[in-house]
């Protein structure tokens, strides 16, 4: 039996507990006050910036009934807890703007027009304006220049492998979106959990050499895989793709019925292009028109709390359905694997606040390869597979 077989959408929403999280105590785990940033702030107060704060960053799922999340937070929340964690590791001004200004040319909805384009497997057509929009933001570039860097330091975050680098390894950005999205999802993680993971990790060689994130203690990077698989899974049940991949026809066919342009998508909120769709429905006569779809695409997307789980499509004519792979999101993260003598135990607990680990005795490994519980966890995550169909009866 897979591991995952017995957490459908009901369960994974509903075994939590409602908890009120304050978003400034976890910044504060993030980057203590003490060593904040004070530079990120000039950035942030950016226009170019300040649009993120009316982006989600859970793709458009702060909208439906279909969720029950426990808290609003946007792509400028992300992109200021990305930036604080490269700083804390690594005190390097270039990088730490770079994991600020990842998420620039994310639309509203986010990953959501990865959908509407087709890219719901790699989720990364999002990217493809970063650099153009930070060289062409003079108010940007101006900031750059002052603090002696340019355009090319900090327009591709990929570069630096603390920022960013390819699943199943740890990274600033992959750390920071599993931790808001499991808090306001499903409410699973908590703020000593958070802390205890935080603080656990360091700056260790990946099996090519490269510094990656990583974690000193087998048994706090277990909790943390354990953590991020269970909030990948929310991610590609076929509730979370049925609603991604329906607002992002809807977008499509706003888009195409005039009622929205491509403009809007970078410069409105969700909140602005919600209540342009609200209008729109509001106004729509009752008829078979192309209009007519629309709207009823849009109010089942608003108000839908369950789908139809089918190894069959439902009649197109009275149901919308989905049938797709999307991007697995999960994590086989580095964990100091010291060499087992008495003395090694010593020199651990001599260094273990040095994030470097420079000192230890050992050698990181990937957790999977120390860790049955976590192989088996990754190997059935990466191997479930939900119905062939995900349908929702259209209003």
């Amino acid at each position: 039996m897979n591991f995952f077989d017995k957490y459908d959408w009901e369960t994974m929403l509903n075994q939590h507990a409602p908890v009120k999280y304050d978003i400034s105590q976890y910044f504060e785990i993030l980057c203590p006050q003490n060593d904040y940033p004070d530079f990120l702030d000039r950035y942030i107060q950016l226009p170019v910036m300040k649009r993120l704060s009316g982006v989600g960053l859970l793709c458009g799922t702060d909208w439906p009934a279909l969720y029950h999340n426990r808290f609003y937070y946007s792509r400028l929340d992300h992109s200021k807890g990305v930036a604080l964690i490269v700083w804390h590791f690594t005190h390097d001004k270039a990088q730490t703007i770079a994991g600020l200004l990842h998420d620039i040319s994310t639309p509203v909805f986010s990953h959501v027009s990865d959908f509407r384009k087709g890219d719901a497997l790699t989720q990364t057509a999002t990217e493809e304006p970063t650099a153009r929009i930070i060289r062409e933001d003079v108010e940007l570039c101006k900031l750059l220049a002052e603090d002696g860097l340019t355009a090319a330091q900090v327009e591709n975050y990929h570069i630096y492998p603390i920022a960013d680098n390819e699943i199943p390894q740890l990274s600033a950005d992959r750390l920071e979106y599993m931790f808001p999205s499991g808090m306001a999802l499903d409410g699973s993680w908590t703020m000593e959990e958070i802390k205890l993971c935080y603080d656990d990790l360091a700056i260790l060689k990946n099996e090519g050499g490269t510094d990656e994130l990583g974690f000193r203690t087998l048994e706090i990077a277990e909790l943390y895989c354990e953590h991020f698989c269970m909030i990948g899974h929310i991610l590609q049940l076929n509730e979370n793709k049925l609603a991604l991949h329906m607002l992002g026809q809807i977008m499509n066919m706003a888009e195409k019925a005039g009622i929205l342009n491509e403009t809007d998508f970078m410069t409105l909120s969700e909140m602005e292009v919600m209540e342009k769709l609200d209008r729109h429905c509001e106004a729509q006569p009752k008829q078979s028109t192309h209009a007519d779809i629309l709207s009823r695409y849009y109010r089942t997307f608003r108000t839908m709390t369950k789908i139809e789980h089918t190894n069959q499509p439902l009649p197109e004519s009275d149901y919308f359905c989905v049938n797709l792979k999307v991007k697995q999101r999960y994590i086989n993260p580095l964990v100091l694997a010291p060499r087992v003598k008495p003395c090694d135990v010593c020199e651990a607990n001599s260094v273990k606040d040095d994030m470097s680990l420079s000192g230890l005795t050992g050698q990181s490994r990937r957790l999977s390869e120390v860790s049955e519980k976590v192989r088996r966890i990754i190997n059935d995550f990466k191997s479930f597979s939900d119905t062939a169909y995900g349908c929702v009866k259209l209003c």
